[in-house]
């Protein structure tokens, strides 16, 4: 049996590796991409070091009584049930019931062939459509889309509920089964049932599989030496990449500095901490963990480079694990403002254990906490400057694949009549019926955009209507606009 501790489940991470009866204990890198493309992010992890793993004993089953019960149940089962059961069926119920029962998200199991599937998936491509999820109260979950993947130009946006997959109810799977369903080769395509938070409409979107990008930070200078550094995921080359990054505004000019990690659903927490080192001061406390006893470790500050220009953190919904422990560093430690709105709330560390005929056990083992001792779990950080943005950011998806006219009656019509008005073109009363204002208001769109003018929204314009919605957003950015000004107050 190999037991591995998590740093994260996202790209290449550090395990410990302790062989039984050897007491050999190797680290050893190993990619664990989860993403709906093929990765998912689900895990804030701490480095190895931190979990050192005594000794297993084994454990004498004979002289558990706890035991009986369930070897009655197994006994008469295999004996009497109408039909024959496999063994390892069995086994695998057991372990997965007793997963389940522990109520958390992040806690799972999978089985042999379950583990063999996901581990392919994952060596062979970054494919798919790039976005993490988590199971929550028996639905599957979006933590954020990807920056530039399909899931995000397709409108997928963070706590949509994924009701369905290829009309298959996913309700009440883990995150891994239902990741298995999603993910998929470049170019081909999978439909999901969504249902935005807080809505009652449910709506499919059909999203075409791709390559996922792996840049993970993007450098831009904005006006009078302001210089946004956006970090989308925390991979195994986040640092270097931010290092170049810094240089290059550098070299531009930079005066202040403004960290988005908004849509950012975590991943490495050694490149997290060796970020959050360029700014917290030495000494000064990065992160605490704690264990099941309340023993506490503190990770602080080294020494070494530091950017001491103003800086400013940007936080969201989808702003999760690795993310939030970057945010409170920063924050707490360095006094470094966050703007924006409350953050996702993941605080627990994971281990998993692969077991030799191929299966995979990950449970939670400790939580981590902000320099000030806070436990963010379910809770999220608060921004000091909370700002959110325009209305028609959290739009319902829209299915290119649908056909909305003339007559047609739906939460996607109201979607497009609402996207449509925030553009300045005037579809008439929004309210979710297609009428002869709505169809001439899409044919002006049409015409403007040099599609062919049906006044049918479907397909190209769909999309199209999608694409110039998101470049409104990021024009009209409600949150880096208040970012730019609180940043500047800081010099």
């Amino acid at each position: 049996m190999k037991v591995v501790t998590y740093l994260s489940d996202e790209n290449k991470e550090l395990e410990r590796t302790k062989e039984e009866n050897t007491g050999y204990i190797r680290m050893k890198k190993f990619k664990f991409i989860m993403l709906l493309f093929c990765v998912i992010f689900l895990t804030a992890g701490i480095t190895t070091a931190a979990f050192a793993l005594g000794d297993k004993k084994a454990v004498n089953v004979n002289n558990r009584p706890e035991f009986d019960k369930l070897y009655q149940a197994y006994d008469d089962i295999k004996a009497n049930y109408y039909q024959n059961v496999k063994s390892q069926t069995l086994i695998d119920g057991a372990i997965n019931g007793m997963v389940e029962s522990l109520n958390d998200p992040f806690s799972d199991y999978m089985t042999k062939s379950e583990a063999s599937q996901f581990h392919d998936t994952i060596s062979s491509s970054f494919e798919g459509i790039g976005a993490e999820v988590q199971e929550k109260d028996g639905y599957i979950v979006v933590i954020a889309p990807i920056k530039g993947s399909p899931a995000e130009k397709a409108g997928l946006k963070p706590n949509d509920k994924i009701l369905a997959v290829n009309g298959k109810n996913i309700q009440g799977m883990s995150a891994n089964q239902a990741i298995l369903l999603i993910r998929g080769k470049k170019g081909t395509k999978v439909t999901l049932t969504i249902q935005r938070a807080g809505a009652k409409d449910q709506s499919k979107l059909t999203i075409t599989r791709d390559t996922i990008p792996v840049q993970t930070v993007y450098p831009e200078m904005l006006k009078n030496g302001v210089a946004k550094i956006q970090i989308t995921t925390f991979s195994d080359g986040t640092y270097k990449e931010l290092q170049k990054a810094i240089d290059q505004m550098k070299k531009k000019g930079m005066k202040s500095l403004i960290i988005d990690v908004r849509q950012n659903p975590g991943g490495l927490l050694d490149q997290a901490i060796k970020i959050a080192n360029l700014f917290v001061p030495e000494g000064k406390t990065i992160l605490q963990v704690e264990d099941r006893n309340g023993k506490i470790q503190k990770y602080v500050a080294e020494d070494g480079t530091k950017i001491k220009v103003p800086t400013v953190v940007l936080i969201d919904g989808g702003s999760a694990s690795a993310s939030e422990i970057l945010a409170g560093a920063l924050h707490e430690s360095a006094g470094i403002p966050l703007v924006g709105v409350k953050s996702y709330g993941k605080g627990t560390v994971q281990t998993a254990i692969d077991f030799k005929d191929g299966s995979n056990l990950k449970y939670t083992v400790q939580k981590w906490l902000t320099p000030n001792g806070e436990w963010i779990h379910k809770k999220g950080i608060q921004p000091q400057y909370k700002v959110n943005l325009p209305d028609y950011a959290n739009l319902p998806v829209i299915d290119a694949n649908t056909t909305l006219k003339r007559s047609s009656v739906s939460s996607a019509v109201k979607a497009a009549e609402q996207m449509l008005k925030a553009l300045g073109y005037h579809p008439g009363k929004v309210d979710g019926y297609f009428d002869a204002q709505t169809e001439e208001a899409v044919k002006a769109f049409q015409a403007d955009e040099k599609l062919k003018v049906t006044g049918v929204l479907k397909g190209d314009t769909t999309n199209k209507l999608i694409a110039k919605v998101s470049e409104l957003i990021t024009k009209n950015d409600t949150q880096l606009k208040k970012a730019e000004s609180v940043v500047k107050k800081e010099k």
